[in-house]
């Protein structure tokens, strides 16, 4: 079986020798045709932050893998941050199963990652762009979608927020229902807080707004999310119309504290007020959670989340162990049909090119009205001679025996009766 997988991922490399591997759309363009030329007969590369790996049908499975690194490594001109160890290669059903893990989101740094399918994706329509795809890649690449909607749909392994970012924004859907009618007002805008804003704008908050001590950041972060910039020396005024607040300010001191709250909530008719403190220090006084209608977390209650949502994540390995079992036997019961076809196809020919020329000879023995029966005799004892061997070989690849066993089998019959062998049988 000359399917083969080789590549770097967050397993093996740290992300500046990640970040040299990661091939863009036109040099992935580049690279998939010259390796099809060199090494495969079909190909297809994933590259993502946080791994390029290569999978594909080689040409010849005892070529050196340092061969195709290496034409990576060219690729790249990496040779000098990227070792050998970096790299791992899976050959035949690993190599499957590397695949089958990566689309599944149990291979990623974040189990249960919901990008990876669609990168899984694009990177066999990329492939199929180049024609570097076959018939064993296409059938991969149906078998890999299917693996990654099975696990999607048949499990929980990709359901609650497993960032700080998300974890926020899922809190704000279940405290507001129908966020397209609500503003967020976003102080300061770190890292974590810009990423918590962009989920709300992704999930149809109703308008943005920032405030950030540089005027001008909060300005492209608007230009970039729209809605309107507040000045930060305005950010109480600002509490009394937003509904969502995501604070991370680095600051030695409260942003804001209880009278602030106190004095707003009276100003809003008491409507909730969700705030999402995600500075380090606190921004928010956390004795403002004691006021009411107010909603307030830090960065410790939703890690909290975030550790609850990925302990339940992790208990849904086992069914998605399940599932790739499942689709790791359908996959190679295709895959050994591709070679035992063929060889019940041969044995065929082979007894019915023995018949016919056995008929032919002798034919001339029969009276005229006998050689239709003749025909029809010797046709049905080819038929039994080959049932058994030929129902066994079927059954043997219909039902999930190793691959191994199976071409072993077929290889005994080839040599058996000199069929595909290059034996010429005596006449």
């Amino acid at each position: 079986m000359n399917l083969f997988s080789v590549g770097i991922s967050h397993h093996t490399a740290s992300v500046d020798v990640r970040e040299r591997m990661w091939l863009s759309a036109d040099e992935a363009r580049t690279v998939l045709p010259a390796l099809k030329e060199q090494f495969f007969s079909e190909c297809m590369l994933v590259s993502t932050c946080n791994r390029t790996e290569l999978y594909g049908v080689l040409r010849d499975p005892v070529v050196n893998e340092a061969r195709i690194t290496g034409l990576l490594l060219d690729a790249k001109h990496a040779e000098d941050i990227v070792r050998p160890d970096h790299f791992i290669a899976h050959r035949a059903g690993a190599a499957v199963h590397q695949l089958f893990k990566v689309a599944a989101g149990i291979d990623s740094m974040v189990i249960g990652d919901i990008q990876i399918l669609n990168q899984v994706k694009e990177a066999f329509q990329a492939a199929g762009e180049q024609h570097t795809m076959g018939p064993v890649m296409n059938r991969l690449m149906q078998a890999t979608l299917h693996v990654g909607k099975r696990v999607r749909t048949e499990t929980s392994l990709c359901e609650g927020a497993v960032s700080v970012s998300y974890a926020a924004v899922e809190l704000a859907s279940k405290i507001f229902a129908d966020l397209s009618r609500k503003s967020a007002l976003l102080i300061g805008a770190g890292e974590t807080g810009e990423l918590t804003m962009k989920h709300l704008v992704g999930k149809g908050i109703g308008h943005v707004s920032v405030a950030n001590r540089t005027r001008a950041r909060a300005e492209a972060l608007v230009a970039d999310l729209g809605g309107s910039v507040v000045d930060y020396e305005h950010i109480v005024d600002a509490l009394r119309t937003a509904d969502i607040v995501v604070t991370s300010v680095n600051s030695p001191t409260y942003v804001v504290g209880p009278d602030d709250v106190h004095s707003v909530m009276r100003q809003r008719g008491n409507n909730p007020l969700f705030i999402i403190d995600i500075g380090v220090p606190r921004n928010v006084n956390p004795a403002a959670r004691k006021i009411e209608n107010l909603f307030l977390y830090d960065i410790d209650s939703l890690n909290a989340i975030v550790d609850r949502n990925l302990e339940k994540r992790k208990r849904e390995l086992p069914h998605v162990t399940t599932i790739l079992r499942e689709e790791l036997v359908e996959f190679f019961r295709w895959y050994r049909s591709l070679e035992v076809a063929p060889a019940i196809q041969d044995l065929r020919d082979t007894f019915e090119q023995i018949r016919a020329g056995e008929v032919e000879k002798n034919i001339n023995r029969f009276r005229a009205e006998d050689r239709d029966l003749v025909e029809l005799v010797t046709r049905r004892i080819v038929n039994k001679l080959l049932h058994h061997p030929l129902t066994a070989l079927k059954e043997g690849s219909e039902n999930g025996n190793g691959t191994s066993e199976s071409l072993t089998r077929v290889k005994v019959l080839r040599e058996l009766f000199g069929i595909g062998t290059g034996t010429k049988r005596d006449e």
